[in-house]
């Protein structure tokens, strides 16, 4: 039995894929020698030596630009930022060069790079910490973006993060990085890139959630569930490419969908859920979807964290006024 945390999972993940193809390198602020601020690439710096595992300055623009030009040279990259709310530094390199040297190079050049981060909040960190920009990098086309919400996805889903030949934006929620622990063999295999997991079924309204909120998400259901309610929830997994068949299956089963995240209300990853479920299965729906989100302001500090995040009271809620639409 191989029990591990989500953050263990991740490091037995990049252990592997190093073992396995010697171009796969790790690249990071205090990724070597301090084993990252999580103790995500911890033990790596003695296994495979300052050659793949590079501590880098602290230049989060310069750390994208250095995995992009290993990417297009032959390498596997895996460059860790060490907090989410850090990642905006690396747009311009993600955007401009990360997402287009395929179309740029006419197929000729692929960037097989993953750039990963902790992302959310729960953890009482100060600003610049705990923001969620998945919606952020899910817009720019060329660009997977992975949130992964338990240990063996987590595992699954860094394995086929690292063995793709595009760039993956995986973002890894610090609050569940110790939350709990979970059986991940080491020869589980890579999960898709492009499927969503059933965790729960229901018949009476979908619940779509990722990352930190999923547990939110089967907390919420789980209680419902004593008042007759049946939830079924989806963990999207993978925000882009979207597993919209999944969805569209679900909600024709039950007719209300709920969507879950983290990340303020507006422009966020569920008003894209909300805008496919509309278009393609509108007429399975019997009440208007609900979003239940951070709110339009910026992530505030400790103090305030919890009114912030949605939790599985507003999320029950939610559900229950689409139950009660006539």
């Amino acid at each position: 039995m191989t029990e591990r945390t989500l953050v263990q999972a991740v490091n037995a993940a990049l252990a592997r894929a190093m073992a396995e193809d010697p171009a796969v390198l790790v690249l990071g602020e205090d990724v070597g020698t301090d084993g990252g601020v999580f103790r995500a690439t911890e033990g790596l710096l003695a296994r495979f030596g300052p050659q793949r595992v590079i501590d880098t300055p602290l230049a989060e623009a310069g750390i994208a630009g250095l995995a992009i030009g290993l990417a297009a040279q032959g390498f596997r990259p895996v460059a860790e930022i060490q907090f989410s709310g850090f990642m905006y530094a690396t747009i311009d390199q993600m955007l401009n060069h990360a997402s287009r040297l395929r179309t740029r190079s006419r197929g000729r050049i692929t960037c097989p790079m993953v750039l990963r981060a902790p992302s959310g909040g729960g953890v009482r960190a100060p600003e610049h910490h705990s923001e969620s920009p998945e919606a952020m990098f899910a817009h720019v086309p060329g660009l997977r973006v992975v949130v992964p919400s338990s240990p063996a996805r987590a595992y699954g889903l860094m394995l086929a993060a690292i063995a793709d030949p595009d760039p993956v934006v995986v973002l890894e929620p610090t609050r569940l990085y110790r939350a709990l622990r979970e059986e991940v063999p080491d020869d589980a295999p890579p999960l898709p890139l492009d499927r969503a997991f059933v965790l729960r079924e229901g018949s009476d309204a979908t619940v779509v959630a990722w990352g930190g909120m999923v547990p939110e998400a089967l907390s919420a259901a789980e209680a419902l569930a004593d008042e007759g309610i049946g939830c079924e929830v989806i963990d999207l997994a993978t925000l882009k490419p979207l597993d919209e068949a999944t969805v569209l299956a679900s909600v024709a089963r039950t007719g209300r969908l709920v969507i879950v995240q983290e990340a303020p209300l507006t422009a966020g990853l569920g008003a894209e859920v909300a805008a496919r479920v509309a278009e393609r299965g509108l007429m399975s729906l019997r009440a208007p979807v609900r979003r239940v989100a951070g709110w339009d302001t910026v992530m505030p500090l400790p103090r305030l964290e919890q009114a912030y995040l949605p939790d599985a009271g507003r999320i029950a809620a939610a559900v229950r006024e689409t139950m009660a639409f006539a």
